[in-house]
């Protein structure tokens, strides 16, 4: 593997971003994103991918993950009741295949994003975030990296995983170069156990994103991550190759310095014999808070290691309207360049309902998945159109 190059996202970067038509999402209607569960959250999509990066299909149905909670109460409390749920789409509908495992079953208190990849042998890796421990009193904010691996079943048109999997811990920080989520082994410098927190406020290690890197056929996994930054945390991509039957975590492909602490849901396309690097992030998450928008930022290399230089020159792929500048998130980019996200806040002039009342707050949550849309890139330039 060529030498890892860390990129940084800088203040410098940030200069150069403008809202312009090419990098703008078109505004979501609630008409243009109807509920898939009248009873639950869904947000956070991914694809279960076949090895050469494609969605898989069964049946004639694409297979998908997406996060999912009771639609009831604030939505931000979703997060602490997160499952992951199995969903299939056919001529752009879609259909509701139920959790993905067993109660009880999963690492964490919560099942939080991750990827998945279909092996040859009929079986399923899906990587997620275990949050929290299996049965805590309260919600807290350790992260590592689970995979579980459980055979698909297909019978009788009913699809699902086996829920006899092992659920086993692959990858966590180290303390080292990424802050751990969790209490460490009392050297300096270590932060302590993060029993208290929300999305956004809290250190990161989550999000596993699978990828083979058609160069040498190997797999990795990219993290969400956090690195040290003055008085606090910057948010930063993390690495990791499999040596020797574990994997192994590498330098950061990129930090935010200072100027973000929270990259969340990276993953890697190839795309005319380049690597793009994906990421989302929030406004209320930069350094200051809406120093940029809420939108998903990418990078470009010659190879997986870098080097990686912003794309558009500032990183911003695509925004929100500033009309509803919460109205989509977590976007994830497709090897055919479409586009999935989920419809988040559908807020007016930059109001921030993540922190108004409960009722307030679920009236404007789409809480479903958004229409998609479609990348052109041309060299280092993007443009998103919609209808993908």
């Amino acid at each position: 593997m060529p030498e890892l190059r860390t990129a940084r996202w800088t203040r410098r970067h940030l200069d150069l971003l403008a809202e312009a038509a090419t990098t703008t999402a078109p505004v979501i209607t609630p008409e243009a994103a109807p509920r898939i569960l009248p009873d639950h959250d869904l947000w956070d999509l991914w694809p279960i991918q076949d090895e050469d990066g494609s969605t898989s299909v069964v049946g004639g149905q694409e297979l998908w993950l997406a996060l999912s909670a009771p639609a009831a109460g604030h939505p931000e409390e979703r997060h602490d009741q997160a499952r992951i749920r199995l969903l299939a789409r056919r001529d752009g509908e879609w259909k509701d295949l139920g959790n993905a495992f067993a109660d009880g079953v999963a690492l964490g208190s919560r099942e939080w994003s991750g990827s998945a990849v279909r092996r040859p042998d009929g079986t399923v890796s899906v990587y997620y975030t275990a949050a929290g421990r299996r049965g805590e009193a309260r919600p807290t904010y350790r992260q590592s990296v689970i995979e579980a691996r459980a055979a698909l079943i297909a019978d009788a048109g009913r699809i699902s995983l086996r829920p006899d999997a092992e659920h086993r811990e692959v990858l966590r920080s180290d303390g080292r170069m990424y802050l751990l989520t969790e209490e460490g082994d009392g050297a300096p410098g270590l932060p302590a156990e993060e029993a208290d927190g929300a999305p956004g406020r809290i250190r990161a290690f989550r999000d596993p994103g699978w990828f083979r890197d058609p160069a040498d056929g190997r797999d990795h996994l990219l993290v969400a991550a956090s690195t040290a930054w003055e008085d606090g945390f910057t948010g930063a991509i993390a690495l990791a190759e499999p040596r020797a039957g574990t994997w192994s975590l590498l330098p950061p492909l990129l930090v935010a310095e200072g100027i973000n602490h929270e990259l969340e849901r990276p993953h890697v396309i190839v795309h005319d014999s380049r690597y793009h690097l994906f990421f989302s992030t929030q406004r209320h998450t930069f350094h200051p808070a809406d120093r940029a928008p809420t939108g998903l930022y990418g990078f470009a290399a010659p190879s997986l290691t870098g080097p990686y230089e912003p794309l558009n020159g500032s990183g911003l792929v695509i925004q929100n309207s500033a009309r509803r500048p919460d109205q989509a998130y977590a976007w994830l980019v497709l090897p055919d360049l479409q586009v999935v996200s989920f419809a988040n806040y559908r807020s007016a002039q930059g109001a921030d309902l993540r922190s108004a009342g409960a009722a307030q707050a679920r009236a404007g949550f789409g809480g479903t998945i958004a229409p998609m849309l479609k990348l052109t890139i041309d060299a280092m330039t993007t443009s998103v159109i919609p209808g993908g």
